[in-house]
């Protein structure tokens, strides 16, 4: 697994919920978030990907809810890639708050998708490898 890629995200009032933390589903939209500033800063952008007829997939996303979010929060949300033989690759994302605490894990199966016949590439690897300036970021 490579070395953990990070961004800071400050909770916003309007991603919370009544109970006054951090809506469910917004946590996947950091993740997603940690993700493309993973892309972008490894020199991957969509319209490279696009150009390329492929695209990253998620397949199964699991998420551990540790501790709450409340508005106004500065979180740290971690991406780290494992690479399996095959079509699949793993994603690790952890949600830290400032103090340390840990507010979510975030576990993910993925793949890269041929756009024109709607199948999993054999080995997704090689298309990060080949699109990104710096292919380390992702653990290669």
């Amino acid at each position: 697994m490579s070395e953990p890629f990070s961004v800071r995200v400050t909770v916003r009032g309007y991603e919370t919920d009544v109970q006054g933390h951090l809506n469910q589903a917004v946590y996947l939209n950091y993740a997603e978030h940690a993700r493309w500033e993973l892309f972008h800063k490894a020199g991957i952008t969509q319209s490279a990907l696009a150009a390329r007829g492929v695209g990253p997939v998620v397949l199964e996303t699991t998420i551990r809810y540790k501790r709450e979010l409340l508005a106004g929060e500065e979180v740290d949300v971690t991406c780290a890639f494992s690479w399996n033989t095959g079509k699949t690759f793993r994603v690790e994302q952890v949600i830290t708050k400032a103090d340390g605490t840990v507010s979510a894990e975030i576990t993910g199966v993925a793949g890269a998708l041929d756009l024109k016949q709607r199948k999993l590439l054999p080995n997704p690897q090689d298309i990060f490898r080949e699109l990104a300036e710096d292919p380390g970021l992702f653990g290669l």
